[in-house]
C-alpha cells in the first residue's frame, strides 16, 4: 500500500473527546495491518471554548501520529508551513472534525487531496468537498440531482462516545440509593461559572427545601481543578455571586481528599465529580441544570431532560460564538465590550442555543434567558419532577432528534474509500 496522509482538523476539547477520538480509534481498527502505511496527523485550529490543553489530551491518543498546536494555525493556513515543517505525502485525505468547514477546503486544495466534512446540521461548500457524512437526514444536499451522490448518513459521533463509555462500577455504586439525582453543569470557563456556579447552587436549595430527597453533582470539567471551581462559590472571591442571588458553598474533602463537595450554608452538599467523561454518571440524572455549549449535544445524546440557563446579569459572560463574533468577544481589553454587544443583539433575535434544540429547530428542552431567579427555575425543577410524564415526553423528544451510532465506524469506511480511489 502506498504511503498516505490522513489530516485531521478540529479544534475545542468537545470536538477532540467525542468526535477526533472515536473516529481515529476506528480508523485503527479498520486499517488492521495496512495502518503502518497511514500517517495520521492532527491540525488544530482556534476556539473561543478551547482550555489551551488540547494538544496534550491529543498526544495522548496513540493513534495520532502528529499534532499541530492551535497558536500556529494562521501562519500554516497562510503559508501552507507548519512550524514543525512537516512533510506532505503525495496522497491523502483532509478530515473536517471541528472548526470552520471552509478550512478543509482551503487545506484539501493547498495538499492536492481529497476531503471530507463530518456535518452534524450544515453541510457547506458542497460544490468543492467530494464527501459529506452527515449525522441524520435533515442534513441535506443544496442540490439533490448534483450532490447527492456525496452524502452519507452516518449517526451521531457523540452517540458513539456515550456507548463506548466502560462500566464505572465503584461511582455507580454512590448514586444507586439517589432517588433524584440532579446534574450542574455552569461551564468551564471564568465567565460562565462566576454565574453559574452561584446560581446552580441556589437553585439546588430552593429545590433540596422541598424535596430532601434529592441529590446534587457538578461533574467538573478535565480543564478545572476543584479549588478553582470552590472559588466562585465563594463571595470573598466572586462578585457575581450577590449578583444572581447566588448561594455560597465551601469545599470539603473527605475519605483522604477521594470525595470532595461544596456545601452550602444549610448544609447542602453538592458532589463535585472529578472523572471524565461523566456520561456514567450524567446517564443516572433525571435532569440537569446546564449552560449552553457542548455539553448540550452531550446530555441530548444521553437523552437527558435538561434546562438550559443564560442568565444576563453580567452580559459578557458568553463569549464562546463562532467566527468573526467569537474573535472580537475575546479579543484583549475591548472583548467585554464587544461581547456585551453581541450578547445583547443575539439574545434579542430569539436565537437557539442548545443543540438539541438547534437540531430540531424548536424548542425541546427550555432555554431561560434573563436576569434569571433561583425560584424561577426551581419551580420549573418540582414540576417536572412532580410530574414524571412531562420528563419522559422530553426524553423522547431527545431521543427523536439524536443521530443513531455507529457514526465513528462509518467515517472510517468513508476514508478508506476515499484513500482506495486515489490509490486506484
Amino acid at each position: 500500500m502506498t504511503a498516505i496522509d490522513i489530516v485531521i482538523l478540529s479544534n475545542g476539547p468537545g470536538e477532540l473527546a467525542t468526535w477526533v477520538r472515536p473516529v481515529v480509534r476506528a480508523l485503527a481498527q479498520q486499517l488492521g495491518d495496512r495502518r503502518e502505511n497511514v500517517r495520521i496527523s492532527l491540525v488544530l485550529s482556534p476556539c473561543p471554548h478551547a482550555t489551551g490543553k488540547e494538544a496534550a489530551i491529543a498526544r495522548s491518543y496513540p493513534e495520532i501520529d502528529r499534532v499541530q498546536e492551535a497558536e500556529h494555525f494562521w501562519p500554516f493556513l497562510l503559508r501552507g508551513k507548519t512550524a514543525e515543517n512537516w512533510d506532505w505525502r503525495e496522497k491523502g485525505v483532509v478530515l473536517f472534525l471541528g472548526g470552520d468547514q471552509f478550512f478543509t477546503l482551503i487545506l484539501g486544495n493547498r495538499l492536492g487531496y481529497r476531503t471530507v466534512i463530518y456535518a452534524e446540521r450544515e453541510a457547506r461548500w458542497q460544490r468543492w468537498i467530494d464527501r459529506f457524512a452527515v449525522m441524520n437526514d435533515q442534513v441535506q444536499p443544496q442540490d439533490s440531482r448534483k450532490y447527492a451522490h456525496k452524502f452519507t448518513i452516518v449517526g451521531d459521533l457523540i452517540a458513539d462516545v456515550v456507548g463506548d463509555v466502560g462500566n464505572e462500577n465503584e461511582e455507580k455504586v454512590e448514586w444507586r440509593e439517589a432517588e433524584e439525582l440532579i446534574g450542574l453543569l455552569p461551564g468551564s470557563k471564568p465567565a460562565k461559572l462566576m454565574q453559574g456556579v452561584p446560581l446552580c447552587l441556589a437553585i439546588a436549595e430552593c429545590i433540596h427545601q422541598v424535596r430532601p430527597q434529592s441529590q446534587f453533582v457538578i461533574p467538573v470539567a478535565p480543564s478545572l481543578d476543584i479549588e478553582t471551581l470552590a472559588e466562585f462559590a465563594n463571595p470573598q472571591q466572586n462578585p457575581v455571586l450577590k449578583l444572581v442571588n447566588g448561594t455560597p458553598g465551601e469545599l470539603k474533602l473527605e475519605e483522604n481528599n477521594s470525595i470532595a463537595y461544596l456545601e452550602t450554608p444549610s448544609g447542602l452538599r453538592v458532589q463535585l465529580w472529578r472523572r471524565s467523561p461523566a456520561y456514567d454518571l450524567l446517564s443516572q440524572c433525571t435532569l440537569c441544570l446546564t449552560t449552553v455549549g457542548a455539553n448540550t449535544a452531550e446530555l441530548g445524546s444521553l437523552g437527558i431532560p435538561m434546562i438550559v440557563l443564560l442568565p444576563t446579569q453580567q452580559l459578557d459572560a458568553m463569549r464562546a460564538w463562532d467566527g468573526l463574533p467569537g474573535i472580537l468577544a475575546n479579543l484583549p481589553l475591548f472583548g467585554s465590550i464587544f461581547a456585551k454587544l453581541i450578547n445583547s443583539l443575539v439574545l434579542r433575535q430569539g436565537k437557539l442555543f442548545a443543540w438539541p434544540n438547534i437540531w430540531a429547530n424548536s424548542e425541546i428542552v427550555p432555554e431561560l434567558v434573563g436576569k434569571l431567579q433561583p425560584q424561577q427555575v426551581a419551580a420549573i425543577v418540582l414540576d417536572w419532577l412532580e410530574n414524571p410524564q412531562k420528563l419522559q415526553f422530553i426524553r423522547e423528544q431527545l431521543q427523536s432528534v439524536r443521530g443513531q451510532p455507529g457514526a465513528a465506524h462509518h467515517i472510517a469506511q468513508i476514508i478508506i474509500e476515499e484513500i482506495q480511489a486515489q490509490l486506484n
